[in-house]
Parts: C-alpha cells; structure tokens; sequence
C-alpha cells in the first residue's frame, strides 16, 4: 500500500506538495471515484488512478528539459482562462511532463520540465535553498541603500524575504539592470521586493538554477538536459 500523493508524484504528475493540491481540488479519482484526502492509501497493482480524467501509471522513461520560456505564456499545465500554456511549446514531447516551480505570465527564461517528481520536490522544497538567478530591468535608479534592503531582506506577506545577492551590471537615465539570486520561490518575488522599495520590474529573465545556466538556447525552445547537468541538478539537495 502506498499513500496517494506519493504514488502520483512517482508517476511524475507533479511534486507531492503539487499532488496534494491536485487531490484537494478534486481532480484526482480512485477507481472511478473522486478522493480529497491525500493521505489515504492504494494498492498501484489493483487500484486505478486518474488525474483529470486521464489514467496514470509510472514512467520507465524520466525526462529532463530545458525550455527558454517567452513572455505570454504561463507556467502550468492548463490555464483557466485558457492562455497559452509552455507545454504547448513542447508538443513534441511523448512523455507527461511538468513545470519545475514557475515563471510568472511576463517573466521569460529558464523553466526546468520533467515527470520526474522527486526531483520537482527537491528542487521546489524551501529546505534545499537551491539558488535561481534572474537579470532584473527596473524603471529608475535604486540608490545603494535602497538595494541594501533587498540584500538584507524586506516584508512581504508578513514575513521577511531571506537575503538575497544582487548586482548592478548596467544603468542610464531611465533604467537599472540587476543581477539578483534568491533560493526562495515566493509568488513574483523578484517584481515585488523591488516595488517594496518603490521602484518596478519592466522586465525580468531567469537565467540559471544552481549551476545550470540557460546559455544561448533561443526563446520559445527546449532541449533534453545532458546526463551531467541532471546529476548535478540532482547534487543541489541531499534528500527529497
């Protein structure tokens, strides 16, 4: 017997956090009826599991993609008001796969996908801290003690954001480009620590999680990560 969020994460529907909330929305049916509780048990060999309709079963194949997602598109397997979502950038794909965390609907760069579910967990999970880095263009110019408080963190959603590293690379008289790591994945955190300290993202581009660095893939395409980069992904937490 297997618990039910644990069974479909290992099937790579999503993440088990993901998985649960999956199942307390009532998209999940245990042998044709719909469940709610994530905790309860099946059997895999005798139970049958569907998620939206669809039947699940584990992968023999794990994938692992990288995808330079463009502005427009958001970071989710559907879209209730049926926008384009980065899985139709990748159609071509057999397997079932799913964002690693997200990019907001203007936000543009490095998206991990997989059916890999173990691997979203340990990558998603707040406990790992595992690094993301983004180029910031802001409308204006921060002054240094403006940006101090970013480094040292800011409130958002009644907690303060951990500190985070930013850079200045570039700044003319309408606009400040930054380089920002946060290992936090708070909802558009990086737009909202800088409106926190009065000044607004105009753009925003993801360009690396961990050592994996989105190098010169274009916009709007992926490819299947090379063996070395998903053991290293894998070396950026210790458990799942």
């Amino acid at each position: 017997m297997e618990r039910l969020q644990k069974y479909m994460a290992y099937c790579g529907v999503a993440s088990r956090r993901k998985c649960e909330e999956l199942i307390a929305a009532g998209r999940v049916r245990v042998n044709g009826v719909t469940v709610k509780e994530a905790g309860i048990k099946i059997d895999p060999d005798r139970d049958r599991v569907q998620v939206d309709g669809k039947p699940i079963s584990p992968s023999g194949k794990r994938v692992y993609i990288m995808l330079n997602k463009p502005v427009g598109y958001v970071s989710t397997a559907r879209d209730q008001f049926d926008r384009p979502t980065v899985l139709d950038l990748a159609k071509e794909i057999k397997e079932r796969v799913y964002p690693v965390g997200r990019l907001d609907y203007d936000s543009q760069g490095l998206l991990l996908l997989t059916n890999d579910g173990g691997l979203t967990n340990g990558l998603t999970h707040p406990r790992h801290r595992v690094d993301k880095t983004y180029i910031a263009t802001v409308a204006g110019k921060p002054t240094a003690r403006e940006v101090e408080r970013i480094k040292r963190g800011v409130p958002l959603d009644g907690r303060t954001t951990s500190p985070a590293d930013i850079m200045l690379m570039k700044r003319n008289d309408k606009y400040s480009v930054y380089k920002v790591i946060i290992h936090e994945g708070r909802n558009r955190q990086v737009r909202r620590m800088f409106k926190e300290i009065g000044y607004t993202v105009i753009s925003l581009k993801r360009t690396a999680i961990g050592n994996l660095e989105l190098g010169s893939l274009p916009s709007g395409k992926w490819r299947f990560l090379k063996e070395s980069e998903v053991e290293g992904l894998f070396q950026l937490y210790c458990t799942f």
